[in-house]
C-alpha cells in the first residue's frame, strides 16, 4: 500500500522548522510500522482553516493521478480545522482514501460529531447531484417534446458521444429559446448531449445574438 505522509505547522517561523522535522521522522518510522510505501512527504507552512495550501493541493492532485492508498498525519489537526478540515476529510473520503494518525497509533477514529456531519455533507450532495440529473432530464424532455431532434441538428465531431464539444451552435440555442426554454433549461438540455456549456454562457450567446440582429435591421 502507498502513502503520502503530510506535515503541517501554522506558520513559516524558523521555530516552527523543529515541528515539521519531527513530523516527518515520526511518520516516516510509523509508515515502515503500519506497512507503507512512502510515495511522498508533503509540507505545508499554513493556517489549518486556510484550504488554499500549495501541500494540499498538491497532495489532492496526487490521489488524482496516482495510486494512493493512504495519508499519514501526525494528528487531526495538521489536515486543517475548522471547516477546512471538514472539507478536505469528505474530498479524502470520495477518494476512498484512509487516514491513519501518529497520535492514534493507527487508522484515523473520527468523533461523533464528525461522522455525523460529514454523513451530512454527503447526503446533501447526492441530492444536489440528483437534481442536476433531473434538471437535464427535464429540459432534454422538454426539448423533444417541442420538436428538438438532436440526431438532426446536432452535427457529429470528434468522438462519437459529443463529449468533446465544447461550443454551442448558436442556432440550437436560439431554437430552443423559441421553444419556450429558459436559458437554464437550455443549458441542461445542451449538456445532457455532450456541450459544457453554463446558463450564463448561453445567456451571453443569445444576447451577442440578438445585439447582432439589431444592428444588421439598422
Amino acid at each position: 500500500m502507498r502513502a503520502i505522509i503530510y506535515c503541517r505547522v501554522s506558520t513559516d517561523k524558523d521555530t516552527q522548522e523543529t515541528s515539521l522535522t519531527r513530523q516527518r521522522e515520526e511518520l516516516h518510522a510509523a509508515a515502515e510500522k503500519w506497512g507503507f510505501d512512502v510515495d511522498s512527504i508533503i509540507c505545508d507552512q499554513s493556517s489549518g482553516y486556510d484550504l488554499d495550501r500549495p501541500g494540499v493541493l498538491d497532495m489532492l492532485e496526487k490521489i488524482k493521478t496516482k495510486e494512493i492508498d493512504a495519508i499519514l498525519i501526525q494528528d487531526e489537526t495538521r489536515l486543517g480545522r475548522g471547516n477546512a478540515r471538514i472539507a478536505l476529510l469528505h474530498c479524502l473520503m470520495k477518494e476512498g482514501i484512509k487516514l491513519y494518525c501518529y497520535s492514534q497509533n493507527g487508522e484515523l477514529q473520527l468523533s461523533e460529531t464528525d461522522s455525523m456531519v460529514l454523513s451530512i455533507v454527503s447526503m446533501v450532495e447526492e441530492h444536489q447531484r440528483r437534481l442536476h440529473n433531473l434538471k437535464i432530464k427535464r429540459g432534454m424532455k422538454r426539448a423533444v417534446e417541442r420538436g428538438y431532434r438532436p440526431e438532426k441538428n446536432l452535427k457529429q465531431r470528434g468522438n462519437v458521444d459529443g463529449r468533446e464539444r465544447k461550443d454551442v451552435p448558436i442556432e440550437e440555442i436560439v431554437r430552443l429559446r423559441s421553444n419556450g426554454l429558459t436559458f437554464g433549461e437550455i443549458a441542461a438540455t445542451m449538456r445532457g448531449f455532450g456541450y459544457d456549456v453554463s446558463k450564463a454562457t448561453v445567456h451571453r450567446r443569445y444576447k451577442e445574438y440578438e445585439n447582432n440582429i439589431e444592428v444588421t435591421d439598422d
